[in-house]
């Protein structure tokens, strides 16, 4: 598989799986959604606001852009969780025309940034995109651990049901 396919189809992967992780987090109560479940950014609201941070806010504008912008980490840039939400779903969408775009050669070459320490970085570009992905997914993780414990209903997240029925929502 080639790098635009792979990473076509992880992006494909990041919109099925951030969909059902909504879906599912949208019939928690308020009380549940903002409580302290022990998740690094303690709350589900916390660690959705951390996914917009990380994956929007900083790691797509440094590949869209070229451009780093400072953004404290466990910021809650988005208060109401419809708009979050929302903003989450937009994002991910945001990601296929991206990689659709960029040329054969970019795949092979670096992503150079500044830090959120304000020191120079500079990554392999494939590797770092690789990251994004994986970063999205080991959050999700993290959430559908808090659905359990809090007893509620959590979607299959796994790569493998995406690629056994990539159009269910």
């Amino acid at each position: 598989m080639d790098a635009v396919a792979h990473f076509t189809q992880l992006a494909r992967y990041n919109v099925w799986a951030t969909a059902r992780l909504l879906d599912a987090v949208r019939a928690l109560p308020e009380e549940d959604y903002r409580r302290d479940v022990g998740l690094f950014f303690h709350s589900i609201h916390g660690t959705l606001n951390h996914l917009l941070v990380g994956e929007h806010l900083l790691w797509f504008v440094r590949f869209a852009e070229g451009s780093s912008p400072r953004v404290a980490l466990d910021a809650e840039v988005e208060s109401d969780r419809a708009h979050l939400a929302s903003r989450l779903r937009e994002g991910a969408a945001r990601w296929e025309p991206l990689i659709a775009g960029w040329p054969a050669q970019r795949w092979d070459g670096v992503l150079s940034y500044t830090t959120m320490r304000g020191t120079s970085a500079t990554l392999p570009f494939a590797a770092t995109l690789a990251h994004v992905f994986n970063h999205g997914t080991h959050h999700r993780g993290q959430i559908t651990a808090a659905l359990t414990a809090l007893g509620q209903p959590c979607p299959e997240l796994d790569l493998v049901y995406f690629l056994q029925n990539p159009h269910t929502p």
